[in-house]
Order: C-alpha cells, then sequence, then structure tokens
C-alpha cells in the first residue's frame, strides 16, 4: 500500500508538462505494490481543482485510488507537528494538510509518494518517501 501526496495526482489532473510522466510512472509503480490510497486531506485539496463531486470521483476511480480514513493517532501527531512548524517560525499558511498527510503515513508506516519532500523530510524523518531524487 501507498499513500499518495496531492502534488502527484494534480500532475495528472494538470497534465503538468514537467512532472505528469513522472508521477504517472511512480503511480503504475506503486501500485504493483498495493493498493493506492489517498485520506480526507488529499481529496479535499483535489476537491479544489473540480465544479462537480461526480468528476472528482471519477477521477478517483479512474486512478485507482482508495479512500483511508486518518487514525486518530496521525491527527494527533498532526497538531504536535504542526505547533513545532509554527514555534521553529514557520508561518506559511495553508501547510496543515502536509502534516495530515505526512502523519497518516506515518503512523500507519505506509509509504508516501510525493513530490514535496522538505517538510515531510523535516518533521517525519522515519517515514519512507518515493520521490523524485533532485
Amino acid at each position: 500500500m501507498t499513500l499518495v501526496d496531492t502534488n502527484v495526482l494534480l500532475d495528472l489532473v494538470t497534465d503538468d508538462p514537467k512532472w505528469a510522466d513522472w508521477s504517472l510512472s511512480q503511480l503504475e509503480a506503486a501500485s504493483l505494490d498495493g493498493p493506492l490510497l489517498i485520506n480526507d486531506a488529499v481529496y479535499a485539496e483535489l476537491a479544489v481543482r473540480y465544479e462537480r463531486i461526480e468528476h472528482l470521483e471519477a477521477f478517483v476511480g479512474g486512478a485507482g485510488l482508495e479512500m483511508t480514513s486518518m487514525p486518530r493517532a496521525a491527527l494527533f501527531l498532526a497538531g504536535k507537528v504542526f505547533a513545532l512548524y509554527r514555534r521553529a517560525g514557520g508561518s506559511r499558511t495553508g501547510v496543515l494538510p502536509d502534516f495530515f498527510i505526512g502523519a497518516h503515513a506515518a503512523v500507519a508506516q505506509l509509504p508516501l509518494l510525493t513530490r514535496d519532500v522538505r517538510r515531510y523530510r523535516t518533521y517525519f524523518p522515519s517515514l519512507k518517501l518515493i520521490a523524485p531524487t533532485m
């Protein structure tokens, strides 16, 4: 099983000229190891790109994604690491979903397919990341 970060899926939705091919090949490779999972935070972030829930559901189903709920321990951890981020001077808004996603992967011991590694490596050092090498 692999938890998939929103940015990888948005590469497909937007047909990103730089990242769509990489994201598609990584999704295909990860699917060989088991289900591709998304959680509530990823679903909500994807919803921004769709006018109707039916279109989002069609994408989720067509991509072979499975919804999974975030464990309470992950929700707690997300709050704690977000507090650390703020105490360390982090002021960027809109980052809380990243902490939900990272905490979910960490608590459930799932690899995370993402292109945004910096925050995950900083706040979830035990996390197995599937990411581009830069």
